[in-house]
């Protein structure tokens, strides 16, 4: 694999000349009037920054939005590769366009992100699906107004997907999708190379992004009136680590928090092998950090842990978990957990589920393995029924829902600062504690947009009823 580790400031004017002439073109082609765009983004956070940005660029091309496909003049959808029902459900969603290509001929359709960038499915995508115009992968995000340039030009279909271990491309134009939480990519890519994952493969090799710059981001988002900045990554802990410095995504919580405003700081995904002592450690001493982290430990089984190539074990993990309860009693933990890896019996599955319950977790994503195309674990011998593998999940969410709701009982009558997002559907107000556990409650339309202090006076199993303070 090759690929430019930095986009010149050079091409990026490129693309800025592009994004002049793709207004000119759609400006006469439409009269003056603004065409729309609808996107849709498919799987993570570090996606839905993606998407962000894609939506930026669009605005800067001219294009506003909309969330009806009859009423598109282009279709985005931005793809996630992470597991197999995910590329199923992009496969059905894009065939249900076809009609909307044949009402209108001159509706672009665009394919990008992950999932476009294995070769198997940017294939299927060039033989299958013959309407779909545009097809990039991620290192290809900052050349959309190139990419479009060229379609509303020539009408060619593009496919723009060669390997690359991966780009950073600074300086475009963000569309954030919320006006309280603003997503900040701190590191692209992945170097782990999990046996069950195609992030490395997709996303590239890990590169963090320049220190100077991630603060320059955070300040603006400050003064922009953000009030969560989440720091985001494939694993934000090994932030830094191809510059040769160890620790830095501990200082740079440590330089974020030093922001004068009020707001609060979050991070994911924090990876266990490079979960440090600075770390919590920071966590601890930053007030505005909130007392929450996203570790995924996967398995509970050592054996099955190494065929995973996690390079950590369930004792390592539970010693970051008794290190971080100890200087953070009320630390919020979440995880990631895989059932049925290959190989994996009902013996092994057994560690998993006696390791939630002695954790005590907050929530689990818990997943099936799904078998992703070019990974080592796909050649593994896979002998359990997707049936058994059903059954074991279904084990599991019991056992962590039993975990959820004791440990929910113990914070009734706790007052916690929460962001107030806005109304859920019953009318009451909405916004998460500091351990990230949604809680609703009755109060003023002033609240919305402000933090509030809120006691704890129903709690269930996934989320806290309360009663602003």
């Amino acid at each position: 694999m090759s690929g430019t580790r930095v986009v010149s400031k050079e091409e990026l004017n490129e693309q800025f000349n592009y994004i002049t002439e793709v207004r000119t073109i759609i400006s006469s082609r439409f009269l003056g009037k603004a065409p729309l765009a609808l996107t849709h983004t498919y799987g993570c956070q570090g996606n839905v920054a993606d998407g962000e940005r894609i939506d930026g660029l669009l605005s800067e091309m001219g294009f506003e939005f909309t969330d009806k496909p009859e009423e598109a003049d282009f279709i985005l959808f931005n793809t996630c590769a992470v597991r197999e029902h995910a590329e199923d459900r992009v496969f059905g969603n894009v065939g249900a366009l076809k009609k909307y290509k044949e009402k209108n001929p001159n509706l672009i359709i665009c394919l990008c992100g992950c999932m476009v960038q294995q070769e198997h499915v940017s294939e299927r995508i060039r033989k299958s699906f013959p309407y779909v115009d545009i097809v990039f992968g991620p290192h290809a995000l900052h050349r959309l107004p190139e990419l479009l340039y060229y379609s509303l030009t020539n009408g060619e279909r593009i496919f723009s997907v060669a390997d690359s271990d991966g780009v950073i491309a600074e300086g475009l134009p963000t569309k954030h999708t919320n006006s309280l939480k603003a997503f900040l990519p701190i590191a692209y890519g992945c170097n782990n190379f999990c046996t069950y994952c195609v992030v490395p493969f997709v996303r590239g090799r890990e590169r963090s992004r320049k220190y100077e710059d991630i603060m320059e981001d955070a300040r603006q988002l400050v003064a922009d009136g953000y009030k969560e900045i989440m720091l985001i990554g494939q694993n934000v802990n090994s932030f830094g680590n191809d510059f040769g410095e160890k620790n830095l995504f501990a200082k740079l919580i440590r330089e974020i928090n030093d922001i004068p405003g009020d707001f609060i700081i979050r991070f994911m995904t924090s990876h266990p092998k490079d979960c440090s002592e600075e770390l919590l450690l920071a966590m601890k001493e930053c007030e505005k950090v909130e007392r929450h982290i996203h570790l995924p430990f996967q398995c509970g089984n050592n054996r099955v842990l190494s065929e995973m190539n996690r390079r950590y074990t369930r004792e390592h993990y539970l010693s970051l978990v008794n290190r971080a309860r100890e200087l953070m009693p009320d630390i919020s933990i979440t995880s990631d957990v895989i059932v049925g890896f290959p190989g994996e019996t009902y013996e092994e599955f057994q560690d998993t589920v006696s390791l939630v319950k002695e954790i005590g977790f907050t929530s689990l994503y818990i997943f099936i393995y799904s078998p992703r195309e070019g990974t080592k674990a796909a050649g593994m011998p896979d002998p359990i029924s997707h049936e058994e593998k059903s059954r074991w999940f279904a084990e599991l969410q019991k056992a962590q829902e039993e975990v959820a709701f004791s440990r929910s009982q113990g914070m009734k009558g706790n007052v916690y600062r929460v962001l107030c997002e806005g109304r859920n559907k019953a009318g009451r107000i909405s916004g998460r504690t500091s351990g990230n556990i949604m809680i609703e409650f009755d109060g003023p339309d002033s609240c919305v947009g402000n933090f509030c202090n809120v006691e704890v006076t129903e709690p269930l199993t996934w989320i806290l009823k309360g009663e602003l303070r």
